[in-house]
Formats: structure tokens, C-alpha cells, sequence
């Protein structure tokens, strides 16, 4: 390996100089002064020229890096580091100096640069790593959801779209008396935050699982979950999460900084032998759906809540429900909260049964955690439109809308039973009994993925889904399926075409 000293006189160590400047000491091998030392220096100097790796990585000059940083606090570090590397001077791979050799250069205590990294690292910039030390990660970015993002990209010649789980217009409730309802809303254009309005309160209270003295509205599921984790997680925390979960799920928890733990699940909902061995790493909060499971389609049992109850009661843990399907689901719901109130949190979107543009989704649970997710709100949106909120509130408690989501409970559950029975005749079978999707088994992803592309179908794959690598699968959304050009019968004879191995 180069000495360090040699790495440090070329911070950046490029490779792209003339070997005799970029390592001086294999001088000797065109000289007189060849020796053994002078042979390795050459070979690793031809592996790194054409490779363009450095056997160590490129380490920064701990002086060099001194010279540029001005506020020599933690925060002015950390500011500084930042600034070199969105302008290219520090490249992404770069190897920094320790932290006490770079304190020295500074004049500053070790502790005061330890603080200037953990800065680093909590924003993502930096990475700690065995034996390399600190490495520059890159510039800080704005995350991506990558998993939801990629889910649809299967270009626009598709005929039939099963990748996106999305509602069917037609099953939803008319929105024009509701909409001139919330026009009428008291305090109309009021500035005062008004988390819930006393209608959509009287409206959902009633069908609350266990009592909520917190309840406040959020623009969408996943908005609220995103919200109700970063209230209760910093970066490094543990959470606890079914596995296979909801692929937005996933990429809210990865862009924070959560270490997602994999709880598996069963037709009932989590294993309790699983939750039991998540808890033992003591994370923050336990995230599940306890209904229309993404992408299972299970639905929790009341055996199922007690028992994992009881292993939660003594753990202190958080627990958060994602009820994302809501009234259209098939099954009812039975929540943890029943049994511990005081530390569950409900998350109920409304967009799949009463229309994605109201875009709410109420929050509703324990005081305390409730509570927080309305101090973060308050940062930025503050509250929900009056309008929307009592828009929702009159459709709960309208009749004929009442009507509406209940004909297309029916429908979401007759297309899934319907694809699922023409899947089991052709020997695949399914197993969701909830939901607006089936959860295809197949003997190889990116086949199946593929032979249904050839054929104008896309579909979701099922690693994105996954915590852990398991059995291939592909997500196959139903909700719309009478869209579809294709007759259920042919449409099941492609996706058992596709499930079997080449």
C-alpha cells in the first residue's frame, strides 16, 4: 500500500499524473536504486493507473483540509465539509483524516470534530467504515422514494397497468355535495390552525378501534406515517416492521435514517416469535398494517392482536398502524390499540375509499405522540383545509356515499377472489384474503417481470417489498381490473405463464 506520508503529498491521489511525479519511489525501477520495495510500488502503481482504485482510498491531507475550514466550531466544521464537497474539492470515496490528527491541525478538541462528523453522518454526507475510517459519501441530496419510483417504469406501451394499486374512479363517491358542504365549514379562511374540525371529530370518533384523545388530520397515509416516524425515531433508532411491507414504507424509514428490523408475518398478521425477537433489539416503534396488508392481503385476528400485545405491553415500544386501504378493505378492523391505547397511534387514510384528491388521512391515538406529529406539522403546512376536512366529514356521514364505498368494498373483493381462483386453477396459488392486490409467487422475478412485458402487462415486483431477500414474487394490483382489455381468463394464463420457471 502507499505509505499515507506519499498519499498525503497528492491528496486526492487522482492516478492521472505521470507515474515518476505521482509516486516518486518507483524512481529506481528506471534508475540504479531497483530493489524489492521499488517492484511493489511499481506493480501497485500499474493496478491503481488502470483500475483507478487506490488499494487504501484516497486520503485527505489533514493540514491541506485544515487550511479551509475558517469557523473552527463543530457546526462550522461540519458547514465547511459540506461546502467542499458540494463543490467537488473533496470527491465522493475520500478517505478524512482522523479525528484527532485533523483536532491538531485545528487547534480544536477531538471532541469538537468527533461532533462535526456525527453531523456528517446523520445528514448522510459521511460514512463511518472498518478500517477505512471516515469516507465521504457525497453531497447531501434530496432522498428519493426509489422503491414507489421504479414501481411503474415499464415505459407507455403497456395495454394493462397492475403495478399501481390505485382505486377505481367509478367505485367512488360523488364529491360535489361535499364539496359545497365544506364550503360552508364555520371559520371559513380562519388563519387559526384547526388540527380537526368539530364534524370530521363527530364523524370518525364513533368508529375509532380504542380511544384517541389525539386526533388531527394529515394530507394522506403516507404523509402521516412519515410524519408519526420522525417523531418518534432519530437516525440510528431501530423500527420494527413486517416483512414484506409496503414499498413507500420502506423508503420513508430509509430516508430518515431508521434501521429497519423485519418482523415476519403469517395469514393472521405478525408472527409473534418474530415481534418477540425484534423487540429484543429494543426499537423505537413497530410499524404493521393491520389490515389489507401491502402485499400480502392478510388481515389481523383478534387472537393475533392479543398475543402481540402482550409481548409489547412490557417492551415500551410505539406501536403504528397503517390503515392505508381503509373502508374498502374487506376485513374488519382489530387493532393493538384496544390493548394498549396509551401506546398506539392509528393512521386511517380515506383516499382509496373516498377519493385521493381529499387527500386526508386522520391520526389518531395516544395524546402524547399525537401531539408531536402536530408540533412538526406546524413547521410547514400547519393544518388541513376546512374544506376538505368537513368535504370528508359529510361523506361519513352521508347515506347514499355510505352506499357508494360499500358497493366497492364488494367489487374490490369480487375482482381479487376472481383473479385468485383463475390463478389456483392454473396451480398458482395466492393466499390474500384482503386488499387490492394479489401476491403472485413466481420462479424468478425479472422473468416474470419481463415474459409479462412482452405482453403489454406490467406488474410490481415483489423484492421491493421485501426487508429481507426471501421467495421471488410480483404484486399484482386488482382494483381495477375490468379496465383491462385482456379477458380474466387470458390475463390469469399469462401470469401463470410467467409465474413458471424457464
Amino acid at each position: 500500500m502507499i505509505p499515507v506520508a506519499q498519499r498525503q503529498a497528492y491528496p486526492w491521489n487522482r492516478h492521472n499524473a505521470p507515474f515518476p511525479q505521482a509516486f516518486p519511489q518507483v524512481r529506481g525501477v528506471q534508475g540504479t536504486e531497483t530493489d524489492s520495495r521499488s517492484c511493489l510500488y511499481l506493480v501497485q502503481w500499474v493496478f491503481c493507473y488502470y483500475t483507478k482504485l487506490d488499494p487504501g482510498g484516497p486520503l485527505i491531507d489533514a493540514a491541506w483540509l485544515a487550511e479551509r475550514i475558517g469557523d473552527r466550531s463543530a457546526r462550522g466544521i461540519a458547514a465547511s465539509m459540506t461546502h467542499l464537497i458540494r463543490g467537488g474539492e473533496i470527491p465522493a470515496g475520500t478517505r478524512l483524516p482522523t479525528v484527532r490528527g485533523l483536532a491538531a491541525e485545528l487547534g480544536v478538541s477531538p471532541g469538537t470534530v468527533a461532533d462535526a462528523w456525527a453531523t456528517l453522518r446523520r445528514h448522510r454526507v459521511v460514512s463511518a467504515q472498518r478500517r477505512r475510517g471516515t469516507v465521504v459519501i457525497g453531497p447531501p441530496n434530496v432522498p428519493h422514494p426509489a422503491r414507489y419510483e421504479r414501481i411503474g417504469e415499464f415505459g407507455n406501451r403497456l395495454a394493462v397497468d397492475l403495478a399501481i394499486a390505485a382505486p377505481d374512479p367509478a367505485l367512488l363517491p360523488p364529491l360535489d355535495a361535499a364539496l359545497a358542504a365544506g364550503a360552508h365549514t364555520p371559520r371559513l379562511n380562519d388563519y387559526t390552525r384547526e388540527t380537526i374540525t368539530p364534524a370530521l371529530r363527530e364523524a370518525v370518533e364513533p368508529g375509532w378501534p380504542f380511544p384517541a384523545p389525539g386526533l388531527l388530520t394529515v394530507g394522506g397515509g403516507y404523509e402521516g406515517v412519515q410524519l408519526v416516524c420522525r417523531t418518534v425515531a432519530v437516525p440510528g433508532d431501530r423500527v420494527a416492521v413486517e416483512d414484506p411491507t409496503g414499498a413507500r414504507v420502506l423508503d420513508i424509514l430509509e430516508a430518515q435514517g431508521a434501521e429497519v428490523v423485519p418482523v415476519a408475518c403469517d395469514g393472521e398478521g405478525p408472527v409473534p416469535a418474530a415481534l418477540a425477537e425484534a423487540l429484543a433489539a429494543r426499537p423505537a416503534a413497530f410499524l404493521y398494517q393491520p389490515r389489507a396488508q401491502t402485499p400480502r392481503g392478510h388481515a389481523l385476528t383478534p387472537a393475533r392482536a392479543a398475543a402481540l400485545a402482550a409481548l409489547l405491553a412490557p417492551a415500551g415500544t410505539l406501536v403504528i398502524e397503517d390503515d392505508g386501504t381503509g373502508d374498502v378493505s374487506s376485513a374488519p378492523l382489530v387493532s393493538i390499540g384496544a390493548h394498549l391505547p396509551d401506546r398506539t397511534v392509528l393512521v386511517r387514510s380515506y383516499s382509496k375509499s373516498h377519493g385521493p384528491d381529499l387527500r386526508i388521512a386522520v391520526i389518531g391515538g395516544a395524546a402524547e405522540p399525537v401531539e408531536r406529529v402536530r408540533v412538526l406539522r406546524s413547521f410547514g403546512t400547519g393544518w388541513t383545509s376546512r374544506i376538505l376536512q368537513d368535504a370528508l366529514a359529510h361523506l361519513l356521514t352521508d347515506p347514499a356515499a355510505a352506499e357508494t364505498v360499500a358497493r366497492a368494498r364488494r367489487a374490490y373483493a369480487e375482482r381479487r377472489e376472481a383473479l385468485a381462483a383463475a390463478l389456483a386453477e392454473r396451480g398458482v396459488p395466492t393466499g390474500n384474503r384482503d386488499g387490492l392486490m394479489l401476491w403472485v409467487p413466481v420462479a424468478d422475478e425479472s422473468e416474470a417481470l419481463v415474459t409479462l412485458a412482452a405482453h403489454g402487462v406490467a406488474a410490481a415486483p415483489g423484492s421491493r417489498y421485501q426487508i429481507r431477500p426471501s421467495a421471488p414474487h410480483v404484486r399484482v394490483a386488482t382494483s381495477r381490473l375490468p379496465e383491462a382489455p385482456l379477458p380474466l381468463g387470458e390475463l390469469a394464463g399469462l401470469l401463470a405463464l410467467a409465474a413458471r420457471p424457464r
